[in-house]
């Protein structure tokens, strides 16, 4: 039943209507004045304090004032020997369930205490409900914007706001599990000098679970990380930061918030794969000069907040015009297509091929510094090498390539200079012996405006 605090200055009230009120199932505490009212709501929690009007020291005005203020969950019914209308309006706006009028009747108290339980419950489940569709509402919102930039500020504020979090921080994970800030709310400015990021982020792992990280940088050290799945695909993870423990009963509404995330991600990735189709070659269905700026772009921005890197190889094929001159352009051109797969065989799935124009590709390798790329640039030229095209048509042809890397942000610190240094570099082995790698510098002859303006192989 429910615990009864019972304030009275005459001790046979106390008596009737406490051992009315224990017999009914209730725990009463009895008491005689405010002091004890206040003592005793901060010693422990009470569902509900009868207090008499009239006090040696006060009033029950003041009890229930100070209970409303203190203890809001707590109901409160004031019983007075004054018949009037103005003191009852007054108790009633200042938040009491009942006012009862001496003499009361144990069986009546008994139904004021029965009243007033059942409107807090309800009143409780009415918010719960209330906080229940606010959750669906936000989450629809979430899981149906199709912007990213409006994704990250929608689903920061919710997650803030349903996980009393101090700040709130989002990543993505693409098919790669390679992590990425989605949202830069709780960093600074510049996020390469926010040290909170570089803490997260290497510990965001393929964890399906709910996990309290430890030990972050600055005003709030505790993080509750929530992963964004859906179905069996993880897609991002929502770190909650906090000055100290998270409060509890939150998980509910952020797993459910997390999810929402994910499906939002999830239709993202899918608008993705079909504006990837204007971004395809044609010919070799590589990735297309558009999409290269826009992968560039992206990446800049990625490696600039997570302090990493990227290569860009540019390459070309030696000697290509002699294989249109001599077999036609028919047979060039299935050439150049045998070119890309071959080139897709060398590289991970998550670095990007893009035929750039003619013979020549561009490979952006991810996450890769110079010496890695110097690795997979030879891997490459030794593979062409190596190989003979169309050999099943019967042609069997022997090829070799150039090929120039640049590096970001070793060589250059913007997109138009990482691509004139890889091209310059590439242009240098066509000047010289072919079926070469070089590495960008910035003394590099420039290359000639021809083939800007016509990229066909030579």
């Amino acid at each position: 039943m429910a615990r009864v605090l019972l304030v009275d200055d005459e001790k046979l009230a106390r008596t009737l209507y406490g051992d009315y009120l224990r017999g009914a199932g209730h725990e009463v505490t009895a008491i005689a004045s405010i002091q004890e009212v206040k003592e005793a709501l901060a010693r422990e929690p009470y569902d509900i304090v009868v207090t008499d009007l009239i006090l040696p020291t006060g009033d029950g005005m003041e009890v229930l004032r100070h209970t409303k203020e203190h203890y809001p969950g707590t109901e409160v019914l004031v019983i007075t020997a004054l018949d009037k209308v103005d003191p009852a309006v007054r108790a009633i706006k200042s938040g009491a369930a009942e006012y009862l009028v001496k003499p009361v009747a144990p069986e009546v108290l008994q139904h004021a205490i029965d009243r007033a339980l059942a409107t807090r419950e309800l009143l409780r489940e009415n918010a719960a409900l209330r906080r229940y569709v606010s959750l669906l509402e936000t989450g629809q919102r979430i899981s149906t914007t199709l912007d990213r930039e409006r994704l990250a500020d929608t689903a920061c504020a919710a997650f803030q706001g349903m996980g009393l979090a101090s700040e709130v921080v989002l990543f993505e994970r693409d098919a790669s599990g390679c992590v990425r800030l989605l949202s830069d709310h709780g960093l600074c400015g510049d996020t390469r000098e926010d040290p909170r990021l570089a803490f997260l982020a290497p510990r965001l792992d393929a964890s399906r679970e709910v996990r309290l990280l430890e030990g972050i940088p600055g005003p709030w050290p505790l993080a509750l990380v929530v992963p964004a799945v859906d179905g069996e695909e993880l897609l991002g993870h929502a770190a909650l930061l906090y000055p100290h423990a998270p409060p509890a009963g939150i998980t509910e509404a952020t797993g459910f918030l997390a999810r929402c995330l994910a499906l939002a991600l999830r239709n993202l990735g899918r608008i993705s794969e079909v504006e990837d189709l204007a971004y395809l070659d044609d010919l070799t269905h590589l990735f297309n000069t558009r999409y290269l700026h826009q992968v560039l772009d992206r990446e800049m921005k990625d490696t600039q907040q997570t302090h990493g890197g990227f290569s860009l190889l540019f390459l070309d094929l030696d000697y290509f015009k002699t294989v249109n001159d001599t077999h036609g352009h028919l047979v060039g051109s299935q050439l150049l297509v045998e070119m890309g797969r071959l080139l897709k065989g060398c590289v991970r799935d998550q670095d990007v091929v893009v035929r750039y124009g003619g013979d020549e590709y561009v490979v952006v390798l991810r996450h890769t510094d110079s010496g890695g790329a110097m690795k997979v640039a030879e891997r490459i030229r030794r593979t062409v090498e190596k190989h003979r095209f169309l050999a099943r048509e019967g042609y069997a042809l022997a090829l070799s390539t150039c090929i120039g890397i640049a590096s970001f942000p070793e060589h250059a610190g913007d997109k138009a200079t990482l691509l004139d240094l890889a091209d310059r570099a590439m242009y240098r082995g066509k000047k010289g012996s072919r079926n070469v790698i070089y590495m960008a510098a910035k003394d590099l002859e420039a290359t000639p405006p021809a083939r800007y303006s016509q990229r066909t192989g030579s």
